[in-house]
C-alpha cells in the first residue's frame, strides 16, 4: 500500500488544512481523510509515518466533530486512528486502537453498511490484529464474525477479501487464505482510489508470496 520528498509532502498537505473551508461538508472531509492517508500509508517511509498519522488523527477528530452523525466519516477516523496505532506500537498503540474500536462501534449504530461495510471490516481487522486479554481486547472468534459480515456486504471488495485472507494465513488456513486473496486482486477498482488500489494489491502480493514459502 515508495519514495517521495517527505518535507515537501508534508508541507504541501499542510497547506491544503490550512485553505479548506472550516467545514467543507461530509464528502470533502471523507475524501481529504482517504487522501491523506493513502499519501502517508503507501508513499512515505515507514519512520516518518508515526509522526503524519498523529497529524493527521487530530484533523480527523475535528472533522468528527463537526460530523458527528456520519458513519462515514466516523470510519475514516476510525480508520487512520487504527492505523496511527499500529505505526506507533506499544501500549501507546494500543490506547489508540481502543479508540478506534469504540469510534468504529458508533459508526454501526449509525449505518452499518456505509462505505460499503467498512466499519465491519475494520473492527473485524483490529480484534485479530490486537493482543488478547489482558493486554488487550483482541478476540478470534469475534474478528471472524465481523469479517464475515463485512463481506456480506461487500463480497467483491479488495479490503474485506484482504483481510478475510489475512486472517486466515494467520489462522495457518492457506488454501482458503490464497481463495480470499485471489479474489481480491480481481476487486474492480474503486474510483478515486488509485493509489490505495495499488498499496493494497501489493500488500496481497506480499501476502501470497508468504503462503507459497510456507508451503515448500
Amino acid at each position: 500500500m515508495q519514495n517521495v520528498r517527505t518535507m515537501l509532502g508534508g508541507a504541501i498537505c499542510a497547506c491544503l488544512f490550512a485553505l479548506a473551508p472550516a467545514h467543507a461538508g461530509v464528502p470533502e472531509d471523507v475524501a481529504t481523510l482517504q487522501h491523506e492517508w493513502e499519501r502517508i500509508k503507501y508513499q512515505l517511509p515507514a519512520a516518518d509515518q508515526e509522526a503524519q498519522f498523529e497529524r493527521l488523527a487530530l484533523e480527523a477528530g475535528k472533522f468528527a466533530a463537526q460530523n458527528p452523525n456520519s458513519a462515514d466519516v466516523l470510519i475514516w477516523q476510525a480508520i487512520v486512528e487504527s492505523t496511527y496505532a499500529g505505526a506507533k506500537g506499544g501500549l501507546g498503540g494500543l490506547s489508540h486502537a481502543k479508540s478506534a474500536r469504540k469510534i468504529l462501534e458508533q459508526a454501526l449504530a449509525i449505518n452499518p453498511d456505509a462505505l460499503s461495510g467498512s466499519a465491519y471490516t475494520s473492527l473485524g481487522s483490529l480484534y485479530y490484529q490486537v493482543p488478547g486479554w489482558p493486554v488487550g481486547f483482541g478476540d478470534d472468534k469475534k474478528a471472524l464474525e465481523l469479517l464475515k459480515k463485512g463481506l456480506a456486504v461487500n463480497p467483491e471488495g479488495v479490503d474485506p477479501n484482504y483481510f478475510y485472507g489475512d486472517y486466515l494465513f494467520r489462522k495457518g488456513d492457506l488454501d482458503n487464505a490464497e481463495r480470499a486473496l485471489r479474489k481480491a486482486l480481481q476487486a474492480p477498482p474503486r474510483p478515486g482510489r488509485k493509489l490505495a488500489d495499488e498499496g493494497r494489491r501489493k500488500e496481497v502480493e506480499q501476502l501470497l508470496e508468504k503462503i507459497a514459502a510456507k508451503r515448500k
